[in-house]
């Protein structure tokens, strides 16, 4: 889903400037001087009044670059493999980020046009995640699966928990094939960014001045995980953690991580309303008009009304219903919604036993009988649900994390600043927790 508050690009350097000059080189395409700068730029007006939790020039410009080369990746990447986002699709977005941020897409253009932007630019960046967004699921959709039994190994593993833990993070990344300098080198700046924390540095100013990892600019937050979301090798060391806390250095399998447990919640059980009920649908159709349609309905509901005759008898005679007709009608026991928004408001007025008038959805003309209601617990089966989304999320982003490391080692970046250069081989270690 694309941010509420989607970057606001700024315009390119007025006339008497400098020409642009090329910083770097990723396949057969380039980043200016000029892209860096608006992209370092925006990143300032997101921490305006707030400018010490950046981190000095350099480095920021290196972080800033190594986001720019990785998303020209996989914008290559998708191109190549044929992911193409129309100007509807655009469309839909920015009216989604205008929704979000309570304006009209009129409002939106206004403002972004207001802080100097250029919409079409705007516009750019927004298909652009929808390019990466779309790449992303081609990625992990056919090589993610979760079977029953890792659910099961899940749920019954000792090391289970319960809840969501609200957090942040400090990567510093160890680059792959390392040597025993370079370990200690990852270490060493990953206990520099600690005493920093420790000595009174707010975290999100110490993530976005220490961490390598691809959300460092946004101060390193995670947002809110599950517990059984969280890697083994983390899991006990945040279960013993309160809210505010930091941990120690961790070594994880992609470098050394800082962990700050921001908040926590504990999950409830989850009861819901469940209906049993029986339908008679009468559709229109090339033979029957909308309006036989509902006059069909009108006297079906008054021979089970008024000459009391059998509902499911006259259900399985008249209704068009293929997947209840054969049995009265007989919907089973469901949730609210589970027959869409209009049958559910129809159950919710009803009583137990007392049966509706005729009523209109897309489908055609109903009517419904609440049979009775009750209260279930649902909790082991959305325990189950939610543990199967868990897997595949970590499934999911060690596949992706895996598929950007093999994209960015067996591409052509050539990072043309030399001050610059740190930042392309800081990343090729790793682009996310």
């Amino acid at each position: 889903m694309l941010p509420a508050h989607a970057q606001m690009l700024t315009p390119a350097a007025p006339a008497g400037q400098p020409l642009d000059r090329i910083v770097a080189v990723v396949n057969d395409d380039v980043i200016l001087q000029s892209e860096l700068n608006d992209a370092v730029t925006s990143v300032q007006q997101q921490y305006a009044g707030h400018t010490e939790q950046l981190p000095p020039m350099n480095v920021l410009q290196q972080q800033v670059l190594d986001r720019l080369v990785l998303m020209r990746l996989q914008i290559q990447k998708a191109q190549d493999q044929g992911i193409h986002v129309s100007d509807a699709d655009v469309d839909q977005a920015i009216q989604g980020v205008a929704e979000q941020n309570k304006l009209t897409p009129e409002q939106l253009r206004a403002q972004v046009e207001q802080s100097g932007s250029s919409f079409a630019a705007f516009r750019q960046q927004l298909s652009d995640q929808i390019t990466v967004q779309r790449l992303h699921q081609s990625v992990v959709q056919d090589s993610v699966s979760v079977t029953d039994s890792e659910i099961d190994n899940l749920l019954s593993s000792p090391t289970y928990k319960a809840g969501e833990v609200h957090l942040a993070h400090i990567q510093i990344s160890i680059p792959g094939g390392a040597d025993a300098a370079a370990i200690q080198a990852s270490q060493t700046k990953a206990e520099q960014a600690l005493a920093a924390i420790k000595g009174g540095m707010d975290f999100n100013a110490a993530a976005i001045r220490y961490s390598d990892a691809s959300d460092a600019l946004d101060g390193g937050d995670l947002g809110w995980r599950r517990m059984d979301e969280i890697p083994a090798a983390f899991a006990d060391t945040i279960g013993s953690m309160k809210a505010g806390d930091v941990s120690p250095a961790l070594r994880g399998p992609t470098g050394f991580h800082i962990i700050k447990l921001i908040d926590q919640r504990q999950g409830s059980r989850k009861m819901v309303t469940e209906f049993h009920a029986r339908q008679i649908l009468i559709k229109p159709s090339e033979l029957v008009t909308p309006a036989q349609a509902e006059q069909k309905a009108k006297d079906l509901y008054n021979r089970i009304i008024n000459k009391h005759e059998d509902f499911a008898t006259l259900a399985k005679e008249n209704s068009k219903d293929d997947t209840t007709a054969n049995v009265g009608g007989d919907m089973g026991w469901f949730q609210p919604q589970a027959w869409g928004a209009t049958i559910g408001k129809q159950l919710g007025a009803l009583k137990d036993n007392e049966v509706s008038q005729p009523f209109q959805s897309e489908a055609g003309w109903h009517i419904l009988q609440r049979l009775g209601s009750r209260e279930s617990d649902l909790t082991v089966q959305t325990e189950r649900d939610q543990a199967r989304q868990a897997i595949g999320t970590r499934k999911s982003e060690q596949a992706y994390d895996d598929y950007l490391r093999d994209l960015r080692s067996n591409a052509y970046i050539n990072i043309l600043v030399p001050e610059l250069r740190e930042a392309d081989s800081q990343a090729a270690a790793g682009t996310s927790p």
